[in-house]
């Protein structure tokens, strides 16, 4: 079949041409000189996303399975008690993962569809007048069920009750997509991982680290060694790592970090909160369900809706993948054969998710689950129009976009007439006014051939040639 293939499951996410373009690169040495100028305002630049001044971060080859393991391995020792709460396939597995450390687990199951039990968290909490809960776990975004618990609100707690616990937090699904607070939450570890919010390739687990944390590492017996943060701390320090690094990545990283600050966060969560409203507008409009049970639950980056009884949500992935191209998130254990996962995170936009809509629409119809064709594609797009467009073309002015215009045509044809000239490497920007004096900056869209033109010719460093605000 011709035309994109769409990706909407919840990680890997879509990637932007610019961090493509990064990555498209030859590979380099890991241990030149001039290497710190480059990791060392990376790893400063990653404490914003974190929201956080005081907290170091770690950049280890892997997944976000090896964040989870350098938490537990860099601050807790064999026997060590820790509160988590079971209530999808990655807090299940973040639990194993302790248990096979050794360490014991007091795991509260919870319905799937919810999230933290914040009033059995407060009755163990209470409870442990030794306190011998070292660790407290929380998956902030259970990307299985489609469900976001409140950190804050554990943080209350362990803050009301004077608890010493530490405060681990699995963000791989919401660090650089929904709101999070490193600081003002009093996150000990904060795990993230490079295939989701960050636009990137799946290969870095990038985690964050409280003082506090690293202090714990000091009497931690747990054993050690890859993810060793006394071995990163050494190093990194001097802006090297004390092992290959996936340099590669990094480079895309780097732009990453930078497009997300470039939208500002704030901006960011607002773009995930609106998108996700109108998946499930969709969902509502279809007569169906999502596992998460109710508005509290609600998660900004992925969605999962529940078929109807007599129908097998497998049924619907494999017809949305082999008939018309478009990849969702399967169910996962028991949920499986139950929901099919919308993934709505990262490098998105509003034409990405009707495009997905009405690709689960077709795949809906196809495996006759009965629903109004065009109704949730319909309650999506009344969300979005009413909520309004991310760019007011109103306020630009299209008259410095023109000059720009020609100013870059200009540009390929000399490149393009004259083959000994060097290579041009140049944004090709304008800066527009708006009504209120503030100024927007404008790139250029293309079409699909003199986009690739450009690329060839090296006009755009960096930057997505498509129209920005």
């Amino acid at each position: 079949m011709s035309g994109f293939i769409g990706l909407a499951v919840p990680g890997p996410s879509n990637m932007p041409f610019r961090i493509r373009q990064a990555m498209d690169i030859a590979l380099e040495d890991h241990r030149a000189p001039d290497f710190p100028k480059f990791t060392l305002p990376l790893f400063a630049d990653l404490k914003k996303i974190f929201k956080t001044k005081s907290g170091q971060v770690f950049l280890f080859p892997g997944s976000g399975t090896g964040g989870w393991e350098s938490a537990m391995a860099n601050t807790l020792s064999p026997g060590d008690k820790v509160l988590a709460s079971v209530f999808g396939q990655f807090s299940l597995l973040w639990v194993d993962l302790c248990q096979r450390f050794g360490l014991n687990v007091d795991a509260i199951d919870v319905e799937w569809g919810k999230g933290v039990p914040l009033e059995k968290y407060l009755q163990r909490l209470a409870a442990d007048k030794e306190h011998k809960i070292k660790a407290v776990l929380v998956t902030h975004n259970e990307t299985a069920t489609g469900v976001t618990s409140d950190v804050a609100g554990v943080r209350r707690i362990l803050d009301e009750l004077d608890h010493p616990a530490m405060l681990f937090v699995d963000g791989v699904s919401s660090i650089a997509s929904i709101d999070f607070r490193m600081d003002e939450w009093g996150v000990d570890v904060a795990v993230a991982g490079s295939q989701k919010g960050f636009m990137l390739p799946t290969g870095l687990a990038i985690v964050c680290v409280s003082q506090k944390a690293l202090k714990a590492g000091e009497t931690a017996k747990l054993p050690r060694c890859f993810f060793d943060y006394r071995d990163m701390i050494k190093t990194n320090a001097q802006g090297y790592f004390p092992y290959t690094p996936a340099a590669t990545l990094l480079r895309g990283l780097r732009v990453s970090v930078d497009m997300l600050l470039e939208e500002g966060l704030e901006n960011v969560f607002a773009r995930h909160s609106r998108l996700a409203s109108a998946v499930r507008a969709a969902v509502e409009a279809w007569g169906l369900r999502t596992c998460a049970q109710g508005p509290e639950w609600y998660s900004d980056t992925v969605t999962a809706v529940v078929v109807p009884e007599g129908f097998d949500a497998n049924d619907v992935i494999k017809t949305a993948y082999y008939q018309y191209d478009l990849s969702l998130g399967t169910g996962l254990n028991k949920v499986n054969g139950k929901v099919f996962r919308i993934g709505h995170l990262g490098w998105l936009n509003d034409i990405m998710v009707m495009q997905t809509l009405g690709g689960v629409e077709l795949a809906m119809r196809d495996v006759g689950i009965p629903f109004e064709p065009g109704a949730g594609a319909g309650a999506a797009v009344r969300y979005l129009s009413d909520t309004g467009r991310a760019m007011d073309r109103s306020r630009i002015d299209f008259t410095a976009l023109s000059t720009a215009s020609a100013a870059i045509l200009r540009a390929r044809d000399r490149l393009g007439a004259d083959t000994a000239a060097p290579p041009c490497r140049f944004r090709a920007t304008t800066m527009a006014k708006d009504t209120t004096n503030r100024t927007a900056q404008c790139q250029l869209r293309f079409s699909e051939r003199l986009q690739n033109e450009v690329r060839q010719t090296g006009l755009f460093s960096g930057t997505d040639p498509g129209v920005q605000r």
